[in-house]
C-alpha cells in the first residue's frame, strides 16, 4: 500500500483551499463590509519552500477575497482561482495545461465541498479540525488545525518525501 509519503513524492502541482486550511475558517467583516483573514506565516514559508524546489502551488477557493489576492501576491502564487464551485474541474484543467495527470497533483481541503478534488488527486491532505467525512477519506491528516501550521506540516512532508529537506535546511544552518 502506498503511504502518504510515497504519494507525496510524486507531486508536481499542489493545490490548497483557503477558509479552514490557509485560515482557521473564521470570517471577519468590518462594519464597512470589508472581509479580513488571518494567515499563518509558517504556512506561507512552507508554500515558498515548495515553490523553491519547483512544485507549483495553486489556490482554489470557493470565495472571493481581496485579502486572499494580496496574500497570494505576497507569496508569488500566480495560479489563484476564486469563487469556484467546481474545484475538481479547475484542477483538471490546470493538470492538463501542464501535461500532467492527477497522480502528479495534490490537494489540501477541509470540508465536503473539497471531496471531489481530494478524491481525484494522487495525494490528498486535510487539517486536524476538518469535517469528519474529509478526515476519513484523505491520505494525510495534519496534527494542526487550519491557519495554525497545518499547511506547513504538509509542505514539510512533501519536501521530505521528495528528498529536498536536508538541502533546504542546509541553507539555513550554514
Amino acid at each position: 500500500m502506498n503511504t502518504p509519503q510515497d504519494k507525496a513524492a510524486n507531486i508536481a502541482l499542489m493545490g490548497f483551499d483557503v477558509d479552514g486550511v490557509l485560515t482557521n475558517g473564521t470570517l471577519y467583516f468590518t462594519s464597512a463590509g470589508d472581509e479580513m483573514k488571518a494567515f499563518s506565516s509558517l504556512d506561507g514559508h512552507g508554500l515558498r519552500l515548495l515553490q523553491r524546489v519547483g512544485i507549483e502551488v495553486v489556490i482554489i477557493s470557493g470565495r472571493r477575497s481581496r485579502a486572499l489576492e494580496l496574500r497570494a501576491q505576497n507569496l508569488g502564487i500566480e495560479s489563484l482561482h476564486m469563487d469556484i464551485d467546481d474545484k475538481r474541474g479547475v484542477m483538471k484543467k490546470l493538470i492538463e495545461q501542464r501535461g500532467l495527470d492527477f497522480t502528479r497533483a495534490g490537494y489540501m481541503g477541509d470540508d465536503v465541498v473539497d471531496l471531489p478534488v481530494l478524491r481525484a488527486c494522487g495525494f490528498s491532505a486535510t487539517v486536524a479540525d476538518a469535517h469528519a467525512e474529509v478526515i476519513s477519506r484523505v491520505d494525510y491528516v495534519a496534527s494542526k488545525g487550519g491557519g495554525k501550521g497545518a499547511v506547513r506540516e504538509v509542505c514539510d512532508l512533501i519536501l521530505r518525501a521528495q528528498g529536498h529537506w536536508d538541502s533546504l535546511m542546509a541553507d539555513y544552518l550554514a
